[in-house]
């Protein structure tokens, strides 16, 4: 499988993620699918991990399918839900995205927290190919990645340190950037107390240039409606350091006539 999982990682992500806020992205996601006539019916999560965000959309009346390849993360997200009670459980598949497989078109999809990042270029295509693949016609696509501006001059060579005291974490976060491949090569140790070694994880991120994703759109038929900055949710600027790109399915691959190759 091509797709990055993590393992170890998964059981202490929401809390090195505590900072992310889940209830805002939920609401600026559910006010553009509106906007784009999506407001209620199937809708996907691309990497939803720990199901934060699968099951706020659950909970604003989507039938949600959380979609991750991490079997740890899904472990977590089906335990969140036994936890609540939810008038729409979603359904929970552990797939990898270049190798989506569904049960028919969806009215939507969603991929966040530079899910899309850790694709090579071969398999971003691919992944590009089979969400478009099962997205109705009209369907919206709601999906951020990590600019090149933040690795090219937030993530690079960086070591950061973070902590979560009340959970007695340390964790050590190692990047090391390849202009040649365009990726940054990311090395995590988490440190707990009363662990007798620490957990060790590595993967990569690619960074590619808006244009790239907006040959990749028209290639399958994505007609990309807006390209903003993925934290503001305002206007994209020179050093924005994740883009939220939102696309509708307007037509298919051989209506598209698009059929040239992409520099990456």
């Amino acid at each position: 499988m091509s797709m990055m999982a993590y393992r170890d990682f998964a059981f202490f992500y929401d809390v090195l993620n505590e900072d992310a806020d889940y209830e805002r992205l939920s609401r600026e996601i559910c006010r553009r699918l509106k906007n784009k006539g999506v407001e209620n019916g199937i809708l996907v999560d691309l990497g939803c991990g720990t199901g934060e965000l699968t099951l706020r959309l659950s909970d604003a009346g989507y039938d949600m399918v959380g979609v991750d390849l991490s079997s740890e993360m899904l472990s977590i997200a089906s335990e969140k839900q036994g936890e609540r009670s939810s008038k729409k459980p979603a359904l929970f598949l552990r797939q990898d995205i270049t190798q989506l497989d569904l049960y028919g078109t969806v009215r939507g999809m969603i991929s966040t927290f530079d899910t899309l990042n850790h694709l090579a270029a071969a398999d971003l295509e691919t992944a590009f190919s089979k969400i478009a693949l099962f997205m109705e016609k009209d369907a919206v696509f709601i999906f951020d990645m990590n600019t090149p501006y933040k690795h090219l001059h937030i993530l690079k060579n960086h070591l950061y340190i973070l902590k979560a005291e009340n959970d007695g974490l340390l964790c050590r976060w190692k990047n090391t950037l390849d202009k040649a491949a365009r990726k940054t090569t990311m090395d995590i140790q988490i440190e707990r107390d009363g662990f007798a070694a620490p957990i060790k994880e590595k993967f990569c991120e690619y960074y590619y240039y808006l244009e790239h994703i907006q040959t990749l759109c028209g290639r399958y038929g994505l007609d990309i409606c807006a390209v903003e900055d993925g934290e503001t949710f305002g206007p994209l600027r020179r050093n924005s350091q994740r883009m939220l790109i939102t696309a509708v399915k307007r037509y298919t691959q051989k209506e598209s006539g698009h059929n040239g190759s992409i520099d990456t």
